[in-house]
């Protein structure tokens, strides 16, 4: 009997599929060691990342940013692949801190920042001591962040209860502050709490929570970062991805076919694939929607957490049969969660007949649910924490969304959006006079166009991600929930079946693999920590066939 070259078949081209295929094929090449797939169910390789354009700037509607440069895989690819210069201009490119920055209230009031600094201090610090890092600024902060670790519960704690804690630790430290005669509809404290607020938005969309009670406290210390500035990709993300997928020979990757079922061998190979009947005696089988199916040794699954999630539900059984129980509660427990990005663009005549630039706008409202709210001011647009030039002096700007509200976007009209971000944008940049009080904030004034009722400002064009409502993706990155933990990533992470060093057959061992950043326990959510997690699963099949890893 002729033997046969081991099959290898990864689901999903996106960065953990290719980093995995282009490793193991750029390993073995030479010996021609393994027959090897990719199956991609959509129309394009990337995944979770998706360059595009919108008004002639290059933009990035998912992955955006190299998190750090020093020791990152993909600053070495995009470095080796010439992608950190371009003539065209592109999002991001001159950094993201480079912007004039104004924090402005609902009703106009922009916010002096001797206001500002100290909510967003203890909200920094806050942080920084979640994460275990050194806390910095004033002796406030610090006795604020040791008091709450003293009076936090052991358990489940999370990150929402802990920033709170702080806030209410605050307003007891400074309850002797100077007189505050209110501003509009603003007393001091509800002003500072919807400050703390704006920047609890913002972390939601950093984090991909829909709720920061749902994000576990314990697992932000082993988050990790590389070192070094964050940093967009001037050729584009997906031109990184390209060059991952150029390595493999034609053919490789196959798009349109998109993975329904997965049958496996949870014992082992049966009687039938053990003397090569059947498929030639490889133990996974896979099925297509057109109705196709491939056998495989070995399948490395990449697919996100979202389908993941969805795919081990009772009305769907992806894998038949269904995943053992550690693999069911690491999929269930960890959290998963949508952010989406909405890229808007001024009318020509803005810049034109106006000196202003539009700022890095950063908003504050009144909570969904107050009386004080403007109710012209939809629901949906109090998620959002900033909006700001893709790079400065440009006519397109970008906004953020997270969790329910971000699915929402993805169902409105073009219209509705646009309606929403002007009548939103033209509260809080309105021109009506105003004293300035108590040095705390005065009337914003931008010099947009006067109708008489307040600077209005009219946006023309719109453009949103939609991975939420993207059954290939169901939602953006991981997030370690309450009551999960990095364990749980851990055993995501592990092949199946658990008992392969048992198994008779080596066709029967390592049949399904995961991959994937949600695999990844100190780097999840990000494009290095789904590089990183595709190599690692190459590597465990090269060392399985006893090749030489470098």
């Amino acid at each position: 009997m002729v033997s046969r070259k081991p099959r290898i078949v990864i689901i999903g081209a996106g960065m953990a599929g290719l980093a995995a295929a282009s490793k193991l094929f750029e390993s073995t090449n030479s010996k021609q060691l393994f027959e090897l797939c990719v199956v991609e169910g959509g129309t394009r390789v990337g995944g979770r990342i998706n360059s595009s354009e919108f008004c002639g700037n290059r933009i990035e509607l998912g992955a955006t940013w190299i998190h750090g440069i020093q020791g990152s895989p993909v600053y070495k690819i995009a470095q080796e692949s010439a992608l950190l210069h371009s003539h065209q201009p592109y999002e991001g490119m001159d950094g993201f801190f480079s912007h004039q920055r104004i924090t402005v209230a609902e009703g106009g009031y922009e916010l002096n920042p001797s206001f500002v600094q100290p909510i967003s201090t203890l909200f920094k610090n806050l942080l920084k001591f979640i994460e275990g890092e050194p806390v910095e600024g004033d002796g406030l902060s610090s006795e604020i962040v040791k008091l709450c670790w003293s009076n936090s519960a052991p358990g489940n704690l999370s990150v929402g209860s802990f920033l709170r804690q702080g806030l209410e630790a605050y307003w007891g430290f400074v309850k002797d502050q100077k007189p505050f005669d209110g501003v509009g509809n603003w007393s001091r404290k509800s002003l500072e709490e919807a400050v703390f607020a704006m920047h609890e938005r913002s972390h939601k969309a950093y984090s991909a929570v829909d709720d920061l009670e749902t994000l576990d406290y314990n697992a932000e210390s082993e988050y990790e970062i590389f070192p070094g500035e964050e940093i967009a990709i001037a050729g584009g993300y997906s031109r990184v991805i390209e060059s991952l997928a150029s390595v493999l020979p034609v053919g490789t990757v196959q798009l349109g076919r998109i993975v329904e079922k997965i049958e496996w061998q949870p014992g082992g190979c049966s009687q039938e694939l053990r003397t090569g009947n059947g498929d030639g005696g490889r133990p996974v089988k896979l099925h297509f929607g057109d109705g196709s199916s491939i056998s495989a040794d070995h399948v490395i699954v990449t697919v996100s957490l979202g389908v993941l999630k969805r795919g081990i539900r009772q009305d769907c059984n992806m894998f038949i049969p269904p995943l053992p129980s550690p693999k069911i509660q690491a999929i269930s427990r960890l959290g998963y969660g949508l952010v989406d990005k909405v890229f808007l663009q001024l009318p020509v005549h803005y810049q034109e007949t106006n000196e202003f630039k539009f700022p890095f706008l950063k908003m504050v409202f009144h909570p969904p649910d107050s009386e004080l709210r403007d109710p012209k001011i939809p629901r949906w647009m109090r998620a959002a924490s900033s909006l700001y030039p893709i790079y400065c002096n440009s006519r397109v700007v970008l906004s953020w969304f997270a969790g329910q509200e971000a699915l929402e976007i993805e169902s409105l009209s073009d219209d509705e959006i646009i309606n929403g971000f002007s009548t939103t944008v033209s509260n809080l940049l309105s021109s009506k006079p105003h004293s300035q009080v108590n040095s705390t904030c005065q009337k914003s004034q931008d010099g947009s166009e006067d109708s008489g009722e307040g600077k209005q400002v009219k946006f023309d064009k719109v453009l949103r991600s939609r991975w939420g409502s993207d059954p290939l993706f169901l939602g953006s990155y991981s997030y370690v929930a309450v009551g999960s933990s990095g364990d749980n990533m851990d055993a995501l992470a592990e092949p199946l079946p658990q008992n392969s060093s048992n198994l008779d057959s080596p066709r029967s061992q390592l049949q399904i693999l995961f991959a994937g950043e949600a695999t990844h326990r100190t780097h999840y959510s990000t494009t290095h920590g789904a590089y990183l997690s595709g190599i690692r699963e190459a590597n465990r099949l090269l060392k399985h066939y006893n090749f030489d890893v470098v």
